[in-house]
């Protein structure tokens, strides 16, 4: 098979990294990709959210499956319009992608479900969000209803933080995506991802993760895009994640199916778990990064049946293969992220590094420049390995954050601290 994969991010070098563990991928190409995904990968510049743009290219390339890794493309209808030029896809279409692309819509689903979440409320002006606020108080949870990179949400402690966030999104802080803010109860328990592979009619369960949001050890600081996963996650038990999937996912997904949009594709659950009882924070409509880093490391070449079993409506015959190991992943960003950072800076070590099924290094925010790897984005590096406890993999990961040469970057020290 001819592949391409559409990002350029860490998730997208682990996908590519996955695919390539196949022996059914004959090419692959990454569009835009990164300097790491250019050593394993074809890299092609392409605006991957015009429709027309991708289908031009996936023609001329005789691509036969695609992978679309961001959100954006799928809120811009890029899957729609593969599809409606014969391609066979995996992403979820336009209408089901407002599962992430719109939190008021995710409300909307849930209630009609009758699926476990926190309590909301939808606004599109200040005044009315701030009155909400001063009626319920703090904490609460105060969210952009777009698409703001992972990184439109304020867990207020205080009235006047919730206030603040207020004004911070109406007044543009996370540009049209803060154009309407939902504000929720403040949920209380343990946090966890939970992946499932949807066709529009089965659901399989693919794995747990467990994200590390805050930038700073022990949790503190401004939320990011995440500076660290660990997969499995313990607080997602077997037996949690059987309720999660009866009470919460096929539910919602039945809901999503009668009103003529089926979601098809990977569907990221976030949960609050308290007690062994999930509630949903929120939905995705990718995987989620850097959980998929984890995920992928943890699936292998298999990852690639799975996806196209999605696509092919073949879910109710598949089944997933996993190794009794962990996965832990760290996230090397550029100092100064989640604000302002530098780009450009150079990194070094990273040729020394051992790439193979227990350890690797995939690239988040890279560029080649002059022959050496360059920094680019925020987050930089997933630095990721498998072992057969967490410790093992916890070990392994840290050893080569400490071969890395990068006075730009910073990374915590913690992660996997609450399995540890």
């Amino acid at each position: 098979m001819n592949i391409l994969i559409l990002g350029g991010g860490g998730r997208e070098h682990a996908l590519a990294w996955a695919v390539m563990q196949n022996p059914k991928c004959d090419k692959l190409i990454v569009a835009p990709g990164n300097a790491g995904i250019a050593k394993i990968a074809d890299c092609a510049a392409l605006d991957i959210e015009d429709g027309a743009a991708v289908i031009g290219f996936a023609e001329a390339e005789a691509i036969d499956f695609i992978i679309i890794g961001p959100e954006a493309p799928l809120a811009a209808g890029v899957s729609d319009d593969l599809r409606g030029a014969g391609f066979l896809v995996f992403g979820p279409s336009q209408a089901a992608a407002q599962l992430e692309a719109s939190k008021a819509f995710t409300k909307e689903i849930c209630d009609a479900a009758g699926a476990p979440t926190a309590g909301y409320g939808h606004f599109t002006d200040a005044e009315t969000a701030k009155a909400y606020i001063r009626e319920n108080g703090a904490p609460i949870v105060v969210k952009a209803d777009g698409l703001a990179a992972g990184k439109g949400v304020v867990v207020a402690m205080n009235e006047a933080e919730a206030l603040e966030a207020v004004d911070d999104m109406f007044g543009g802080a996370f540009g049209g995506a803060g154009a309407e803010v939902v504000i929720e109860e403040f949920m209380e328990g343990e946090e966890a991802s939970f992946f499932i592979l949807c066709d529009g009619t089965d659901v399989l369960a693919i794995g747990t993760a467990q994200d590390h949001k805050r930038v700073g050890n022990g949790d503190k600081g401004p939320n990011t895009g995440g500076m660290g996963a660990y997969s499995p996650a313990p607080v997602l038990s077997d037996a949690v994640a059987e309720r999660a999937m009866r009470e919460i996912v096929k539910p919602c997904m039945a809901e999503m199916a009668q009103r003529g949009t089926p979601y098809q594709g990977v569907l990221y659950a976030g949960l609050m778990i308290k007690d062994g009882a999930p509630r949903l924070v929120e939905y995705n409509a990718r995987f989620g990064d850097p959980e998929c880093q984890v995920l992928m490391m943890r699936l292998g070449g298999q990852a690639l049946d799975l996806m196209q079993a999605a696509a092919q409506e073949r879910l109710a015959e598949t089944q997933v293969n996993w190794a009794d190991d962990h996965a832990i992943t760290v996230v090397m960003a550029a100092n100064g992220y989640p604000g302002a950072y530098e780009k450009g800076s150079v990194i070094e070590g990273l040729e020394g590094l051992l790439e193979d099924s227990f350890n690797m290094t995939f690239h988040a925010g890279t560029a080649l420049s002059d022959g050496a790897i360059v920094a680019t984005g925020g987050r930089v590096l997933n630095v990721t390995a498998r072992g057969a406890s967490l410790a093992e993999a916890h070990k392994r990961a840290y050893e080569m954050v400490d071969a890395i040469d990068w006075p730009g970057g910073f990374f915590r020290s913690d992660i996997g601290w609450r399995a540890l």
